[in-house]
């Protein structure tokens, strides 16, 4: 990135400086916006009131209050089997049910978004979430359990959607950083929580720690609610551009054709990436809901499973700042088929480090494993917005983001049957093998015909 743009996104930064924001102009363009280019950050000021990067604060901070469903729920099921007096498969399908429900939410949650604002839709989000999270500590049944845990994975998938996408809203130049943000919030947030349910994961002590985390989760998810907005159509004045302004500074998302749902369905690119999230979700959703366990089965301290499960987050959500850049600055195509094969080759030796009894570089591995294949979360809707447009980005990607129900069917009812036919490093072995088979895939991706993207591929267009 360039030092003009480098400049333009440091003076966007958040400010503690109150004084209103200059006037656009006539046609609505920033201030000092040079002819032919589009100041993403004035017109975005010009637009709040304040720096565009807030409303990444309010999506990350809503990210990150409701991260405890996917990356606190190996910490919390056993005291849940224990209070109710079940055996713990009983509750192996919960997970895989919140995977569905957090999936499935999002397209529905995704098109009323592009059509009709985050805010009314946030506001439910923070009820179902944090009332589901509250109501877990009064559950008595396992229908319970599953009923509340899946309206809880609804508010979930509505804050993930809303806050992924807007990113892509406010922020087309910078769609990897910003998108590695909010969900690095995802995977980072449960970091605090994770210690905190170790430490209290008894039958005595782990009601109210389960109140806790919901009043927290509705507080935060309500304030973001209150927070978000989208901006207008046509706020980057691309509609008033003259013909020989050309389109070499815009972003990708806005260079190319606004696809509808429809359209996207027709095109090859999007199944490619769908059964390379399928398989990406599989390799990631097994080592987040098992990782404990893992660690249990080769006899590893009880030391060792709580350091794995809580940096385990804190990998995956840097890496998905750290990577979401690079995939911003470099080949995103590119970057994204190194990251999954990575990703798949420290699986495979995490096994190796399981077998040898070996803690520190068990805890290692899984901090790798992580690192290369969380930024899935970052690589997909970023590259769903470079190829099919910003325009319908929420609906768009809710319908790519379906594929982790079949990641995390994989994860939880899979894994299951797999691990009591073969054992559990034969399918760890296998979520290693499908990362790298991701890996691979990534490769032949390019834009689809038609976009207006074509001679930007190195290769032929469909």
């Amino acid at each position: 990135m360039g030092e003009e743009g480098e400049a333009s996104d440091a003076a966007d930064e958040p400010t503690g400086d109150d004084s209103a924001p200059d006037e656009p102009d006539s046609d609505g363009s920033a201030p000092d916006e040079p002819p032919g280019e589009v100041d993403y950050a004035g017109r975005a000021s010009s637009i709040l009131g304040f720096s565009r990067w807030w409303q990444i604060v309010a999506a990350a901070g809503m990210m990150a209050a409701v991260s405890p469903y996917q990356y606190v729920w190996s910490s919390i099921e056993q005291p849940l089997a224990a209070s109710l007096d079940i055996a713990l498969p009983a509750l192996g399908a919960v997970f895989s049910f919140y995977v569905v429900f957090q999936s499935l939410s999002q397209f529905p949650a995704g098109k009323w978004r592009d059509s009709r604002g985050p805010g009314a839709l946030t506001f439910l989000a923070a009820l179902l979430a944090g009332g589901g999270y509250i109501g877990l500590a009064y559950a008595t049944a396992v229908w319970q359990l599953y009923l509340l845990y899946s309206l809880g994975a609804i508010g979930v998938g509505i804050v993930y959607t809303v806050a992924v996408n807007t990113a892509v809203k406010w922020f087309p130049d910078r769609t990897g950083l910003t998108t590695g943000i909010g969900t690095m919030a995802f995977a980072g947030g449960s970091a605090l929580v994770v210690p905190y349910v170790r430490a209290n994961a008894t039958v005595a002590a782990y009601g109210d720690v389960l109140r806790n985390v919901g009043v927290a989760i509705l507080v935060v998810t309500l304030v973001g609610a209150y927070l978000l907005r989208d901006p207008p159509d046509d706020w980057l004045g691309l509609e008033d551009r003259e013909d020989d302004e050309g389109d070499d500074g815009l972003a990708a998302s806005l260079r190319g054709r606004a696809y509808t749902t429809r359209e996207m369905l027709s095109t090859w690119q999007f199944w490619l990436l769908y059964a390379m999230f399928v398989a990406m979700a599989g390799a990631d959703l097994i080592v987040i809901a098992n990782v404990v366990r893992f660690a249990e089965q080769f006899g590893l301290a009880a030391v060792v499973a709580t350091a794995a499960a809580t940096l385990l987050p804190v990998a995956a959500g840097v890496s998905r700042m750290i990577l979401g850049e690079a995939s911003d600055r470099f080949d995103r195509k590119k970057v994204m088929a190194a990251s999954f094969v990575l990703a798949g080759v420290f699986r495979l030796a995490l096994i190796g480090a399981g077998r040898a009894e070996a803690g520190l570089a068990f805890v290692a591995l899984v901090m790798a494993a992580m690192f290369f294949s969380s930024p899935l979360f970052v690589y997909f809707p970023s590259v769903i917005a470079d190829y099919y447009g910003s325009r319908n980005s929420s609906g768009n990607y809710a319908v790519l983001y379906t594929a982790k129900v079949g990641g995390g069917v994989f994860a939880g009812t899979v894994t299951g049957y797999l691990v009591s036919a073969f054992g559990w490093v034969p399918t760890f072995a296998l979520g290693g093998g499908l990362a790298i088979a991701a890996g691979l895939a990534a490769l032949a991706l390019r834009p689809p015909s038609g976009s207006g993207l074509e001679s930007e591929s190195a290769t032929p267009a469909d």
